[in-house]
């Protein structure tokens, strides 16, 4: 599946930086508003050191990862709902992701101009989703009107005027849809409007070296962004990690007692805000990881490899890749009854390793 994500926030956050830590595109950066006007694209590959060794297991002659594309959208400026600064470009651009990538400033740099005074970001994020509240908001209470227009003479409607009304509640309080857990679950109901605030959402605070020494503070914060995801990071250091050799960047984040690069960091929240995971093939030609949401069956898994596997579906083999890596080949792992045949109701669990039968 395709999976986009769109890095928004206020103007010099520091959105494009961590664009170009991500994607290593060399996105224009700036000190002022709007430096990114026209959305920057970048398609990543996702972090997954098990292909190379599933690549040396079954003799592949190329390694492909999934993949995320990342737009970098201009920043929001208050009043942006109605059309303030780049406000209905950077609304439509939104409109087009999967998934948004909050970036919230929580730096401190004379040198850097910021829109309000001081930094703030609670109130940065305030500001970000009230804009996002009064667009959906304008959205709704015009589909409102005319459902509850049609409802009068047919009172099948009703239902769904009474969710809008809900949803028209909600946002009016600067509320997020995604945030809301009943009215998540009426996600097929809302799809046709393509509401902003029912994108899921990863805050990415963009943090100094004091922000990133006090876990209390970031214990706050991620509490005050809640169900969300929220990632601590420097855009700058990430951006130079980015532009290192991986050796070299291995070496640094160790010297800096850090875990993972800022798009590992990244690239994991939004699975995780999305209910993503990957499962994994491989032959002589591929060793391949594909992103399918948690749920999906064997025959929904089969059609993101190709059509034809879905449509002539007759069995999925699967083995756990430790299993697989612990047994050293496909043919032991048969041999010792580790590979399991499974039907197309077979619900995929992350690290399955798939061999896919099919007849046409």
């Amino acid at each position: 599946m395709r999976l986009s994500i769109g890095i928004v926030g206020l103007p010099n956050a520091g959105k494009s930086t961590l664009f170009n830590a991500l994607t290593a595109a060399g996105a224009l950066t700036g000190v002022y508003p709007f430096a990114t006007i026209d959305p920057n694209v970048g398609v990543v590959p996702v972090p997954d050191a098990r292909l190379e060794r599933l690549a040396e297991i079954a003799g592949s002659s190329k390694v492909t990862p999934a993949a995320v594309r990342f737009v970098d959208i201009a920043g929001l400026v208050k009043g942006a709902s109605r059309g303030e600064g780049l406000g209905n470009r950077f609304l439509a651009n939104i409109r087009d992701v999967t998934a948004i990538c909050h970036v919230v400033r929580a730096f401190e740099a004379p040198s850097v101009a910021h829109v309000a005074d001081g930094i703030d970001p609670l109130r940065d994020i305030e500001t970000v989703e009230t804009e996002l509240a009064l667009a959906d908001l304008e959205t709704v209470e015009s589909r409102l009107e005319r459902i509850e227009r049609e409802a009068s003479a047919d009172p099948g409607l009703r239902p769904r005027a009474r969710l809008l009304g809900r949803v028209v509640e909600l946002l009016a309080g600067g509320g997020m849809v995604w945030r809301d857990q009943d009215l998540r679950g009426e996600h097929d109901e809302l799809g046709d409007l393509f509401l902003l605030t029912a994108k899921p959402v990863v805050y990415v605070f963009n943090a100094d070296e004091d922000l990133l020494e006090d876990r209390e503070r970031m214990d706050v914060l991620s509490a005050a962004v809640a169900p969300s995801q929220a990632v601590f990071l420097d855009a700058s250091l990430a951006s130079e990690l980015a532009e290192l050799p991986p050796d070299d960047a291995a070496e640094m984040l160790d010297s800096l007692g850090l875990e993972a690069t800022g798009l590992s960091q990244v690239i994991q929240a939004a699975f995780r805000a999305l209910g993503l995971h990957t499962f994994l093939t491989a032959n002589a030609n591929e060793a391949r990881a594909w992103t399918i949401p948690a749920g999906a069956t064997a025959v929904e898994a089969a059609a993101e490899v190709h059509s034809d596997f879905a449509q002539g579906f007759v069995a999925a083999e699967v083995v756990d890749y430790e299993t697989l890596v612990g047994a050293g080949s496909w043919q032991v792992a048969r041999s010792r009854g580790e590979v399991r045949t499974e039907g197309r109701s077979y619900v995929l669990r992350p690290g399955d390793v798939v061999e896919f039968r099919f007849n046409l």
